[in-house]
């Protein structure tokens, strides 16, 4: 096959299978990320209410996704073992559930919320990581995004 042939089939797989990815292509999820000012995740996890209702950006590796309906994912600072939790404003969007190991870009803010029982429990279910209160319910510093951007690693070999 020549060149434009192969451009156009790619063009065409592209759009049927919709979630998949070029290798320099991000997955966009809700609003377009703004002119937040960026912080290091690593910095804002260790002080998390030093940053509690302030539009940011934020960069990580994504840990973990729900394996429901990536309706929240943990997003990890390079190389540590602790992330935060994220969801998603209103709700409104997800993200690809096989989108562990990604580098993900978030434009929202940290919040402060207290989980009941049944909430933990549901999270916990989905493969959430979260430190219970002998009551079984949860606080905890989360990220609530209004955009995402998610880039897929690359395989070796890939340019």
């Amino acid at each position: 096959m020549n060149l434009v042939r192969l451009s156009g089939l790619a063009a065409i797989l592209s759009a049927a299978i919709g979630q998949w990815t070029f290798a320099d292509d991000i997955v966009r999820r809700g609003a377009a990320l703004g002119d937040s000012p960026s912080v290091d995740l690593k910095s804002a996890i260790a002080a998390p209410e030093a940053h509690l209702g302030r539009s940011l950006i934020v960069e990580g590796k994504v840990d973990k996704v729900c394996q429901m309906k990536g309706c929240w994912l943990e997003l990890m600072p390079p190389g540590e073992s602790r992330g935060v939790r994220v969801t998603f404003e209103n709700y409104g969007f997800f993200v690809p559930k096989d989108s562990m190991g990604w580098t993900a870009r978030l434009e929202g803010e940290f919040v402060r919320e207290e989980l009941s029982k049944r909430e933990v429990d549901h999270l916990v279910g989905e493969g959430a990581t979260l430190n219970r209160q002998p009551d079984g319910t949860a606080v905890q510093v989360s990220f609530v995004a209004r955009g995402v951007e998610l880039r897929e690693p690359r395989v070796s070999g890939e340019s």
